[in-house]
C-alpha cells in the first residue's frame, strides 16, 4: 500500500512514533499471536465437538445392535428352555406310569421286573439331567436379562446426553443465524460500499473493506466508517453471550517511508485495535469479549495480484463466535 502525499505521510508517522512505543508495539504483536492461538483452540474444540457427536452416535448404534442380539438371545433361550419344560413334563409322566405298572408287575415275572427297575433308574438319572439343564438354562436366562437390562439403561442415558448436546448445538446454530439477521439488518445501508455480513462455521463474519473505515494507509477511523461500527455496537451490545474478534487485514503491497509502522503486520493490528476502541469507548460491551488481531497480508480472501483483489483484501473482518459455556459443562460433567 503507497503513500500519496510524501511530506504529509512523515508528519503522520511522527506523530504516530511519538505516541506508540516500541514497547506497545510488542505487546500488540504477542496479542495477536495470543489471538491466533485462541482462534486455532476455538477450532480445535469444534472438531472436537464434532468428533465427540460423531463418537457417541457410533456408540449408540453399536448399543443398539448389541440391544438387537441381546433380545434375540432371550428369545432364542425362551424357546428353548419352553421345549426343555415340555420335554421333562413328558418324562416325569412316563416316570409316573412306570412307577405305576412296576407295581402291577411286581406280582409278576422277576426279569420283566428288573428290566422294569432298570429303565425306571434309567428314567431317573435322565430325568435329573433335564432338571440340571433347566436350571443352567435359567441361570443363563436370567443372566442375559440382566445384561438387556443394562444395555437398555446406558442406551437411554447415552440418547440423554446426545439429545443434550445436539440441542445446545441446535441453539448456538439458530443464535447465529438470528445474530446474522440482527447484524445484517442493522448495517443493510451499507452493503453496496463493501459490507458483507455472512454465517460460516458456526460463527457471524462482518467484513468491512478498508475503503469504507480508512484512508489510505491510515489507522484512524473515519466519520462513515464509525457510523457503521457504532450501528454494530449496538447490536453486539445486546447479544452478550457473543465473543468478539476484530481481525485487520492488509494487501501484498510493501509500505514505503519510516516511522511507528513499519510493515503489514503493523498496518492491520494498529487498525484492528482502532476499530476496538471505538466499538468499547461507545458501547457497553465488556472489554473481556472483545480481541484485537492482526492478520497482516497473510489471509487473503483472493490470491491474484490484481487491483480488485487487492481492493478485497485490504479489510477488517470482525468474527462473531457464541460462547458454548453450556456444552463445556456437559463435557466436563461426562
Amino acid at each position: 500500500m503507497k503513500f500519496c502525499h510524501f511530506p504529509s505521510v512523515l508528519i503522520v508517522l511522527f506523530f504516530i512514533s511519538s505516541c506508540v512505543s516500541p514497547r506497545v508495539l510488542e505487546d500488540m504483536k504477542k496479542k495477536n499471536e495470543r489471538c491466533d492461538s485462541e482462534n486455532s483452540s476455538l477450532r480445535e474444540e469444534n472438531i472436537q465437538l464434532t468428533t465427540e457427536n460423531t463418537e457417541l452416535a457410533a456408540e449408540i448404534k453399536d448399543s443398539e445392535k448389541l440391544l438387537k442380539y441381546l433380545a434375540l438371545d432371550t428369545a432364542i433361550m425362551g424357546t428353548s428352555l419352553s421345549k426343555m419344560t415340555k420335554n421333562y413334563d413328558q418324562i416325569n409322566d412316563l416316570y409316573e406310569l412306570l412307577l405305576q405298572k412296576n407295581k402291577e408287575l411286581l406280582v409278576g415275572n422277576q426279569s420283566q421286573t428288573i428290566s422294569l427297575m432298570t429303565k425306571l433308574q434309567e428314567t431317573e438319572r435322565d430325568l435329573q439331567k433335564r432338571e440340571d439343564e433347566i436350571r443352567l438354562i435359567e441361570k443363563a436366562l436370567d443372566a442375559k436379562r440382566r445384561d438387556l437390562e443394562t444395555t437398555q439403561f446406558e442406551l437411554k442415558e447415552r440418547e440423554a446426553r446426545v439429545n443434550e448436546l445436539e440441542q445446545i448445538i441446535n441453539d448456538k446454530d439458530e443464535a447465529v443465524r438470528a445474530l446474522k439477521e440482527k447484524v445484517s439488518a442493522a448495517l443493510r445501508g451499507f452493503e453496496d460500499k463493501g459490507l458483507t455480513v455472512e454465517e460460516k462455521n458456526g460463527k457471524v463474519y462482518v467484513s468491512l473493506e478498508a475503503k469504507l473505515l480508512f484512508a489510505s494507509g491510515s489507522i484512524a477511523v473515519d466519520s462513515q466508517g464509525k457510523v457503521a461500527l457504532l450501528k454494530l455496537a449496538k447490536v453486539l451490545e445486546e447479544n452478550s453471550d457473543v465473543n468478539i474478534l476484530v481481525e485487520g487485514h492488509t494487501d501484498t503491497d510493501k509500505l514505503s517511508g519510516g516511522g511507528a509502522i513499519k510493515d503489514n503486520w503493523d498496518l492491520s493490528v494498529l487498525r484492528a485495535t482502532s476499530v476496538v476502541k471505538i466499538i468499547k469507548e461507545n458501547s457497553t460491551i465488556d472489554p473481556n469479549r472483545i480481541t484485537a488481531a492482526g492478520r497482516g497480508e497473510y489471509s487473503p480472501v483472493d490470491s491474484e495480484d490484481s487491483v480488485d483483489a487487492k481492493k478485497k483484501n485490504r479489510r477488517i473482518e470482525v468474527i462473531l463466535t457464541p460462547k458454548l459455556d453450556e456444552l463445556f459443562k456437559i463435557l466436563e460433567g461426562n
